[in-house]
């Protein structure tokens, strides 16, 4: 039996979406390509590659595709060797608890680790979130969606990604899920429009309207 609610289950991603974590990323970009032998960039490039999708990314900066999971790992280290740098987005805490509170149950989904995640959340948020799905590979999110809507025991119809890259959306798609794009982390608002998401959110306090709106309430919101 479902809720009255539009969804059952919200996915987060991490980096990007809950966490302002985009200047702590750019402060290690160069050192790892000089380290794993890819194509430094300038803040030109930067700017232009947040127009681009993950792959078109990974080609411009010539990473080898087996250096991948290499990188990500480390990545994650030097991720929690900053972590005080790393700060939730204005509005996230209050976000969280309001669609705790409403009924929406939790999850996280995320490159990064979840004893990461958690020292961010800090305990009282870290502790609303029902599933962590972390260490997630570069394009291998629908696998743990899978396993998290397994755990969760929902049906993917009754589920929404809510995530700040094209990879989000992509892997909600591969599974049915409805995506939620948020426009204030990596990825611009163009390049996400483009990819077509259910929903595109560009604050913090429309996550919470939309996946606690009545559904017929969300359908006479929707333009004809």
């Amino acid at each position: 039996m479902t809720s009255g609610l539009p969804y059952d289950l919200a996915i987060f991603d991490f980096d990007g979406t809950l966490a302002d974590s985009g200047a702590v990323v750019l402060k290690l970009v160069n050192p790892m390509a000089r380290m794993y032998g890819f194509k430094c960039v300038t803040d030109e490039e930067v700017e232009m590659l947040r127009g681009r999708p993950n792959r078109e990314i990974i080609k411009y900066l010539g990473v080898s595709p087996w250096k991948i999971p290499l990188i990500a790992a480390h990545g994650k280290k030097l991720m929690a060797a900053e972590i005080g740098a790393i700060t939730l987005f204005p509005g996230v805490p209050d976000m969280l608890k309001a669609l705790a509170a409403g009924g929406v149950r939790l999850a996280v989904v995320s490159s990064n680790s979840e004893a990461t995640i958690r020292t961010v959340l800090g305990p009282d948020l870290a502790g609303l979130i029902d599933h962590y799905g972390c260490g997630a590979s570069l394009f291998g999110k629908a696998k743990k969606f899978l396993k998290v809507i397994k755990t969760a025991g929902v049906t993917p119809g009754r589920v929404i990604s809510i995530g700040d890259e094209t990879r989000d959306i992509d892997a909600a798609n591969a599974l049915g899920l409805a995506s939620g794009a948020v426009t204030w982390g990596y990825a611009t608002r163009q390049l996400l429009v483009d990819h077509t998401p259910t929903v595109l959110l560009d604050a913090v306090d429309d996550i919470v309207s939309r996946l606690t709106a009545q559904p017929e309430v969300q359908a006479a919101a929707v333009p004809a």
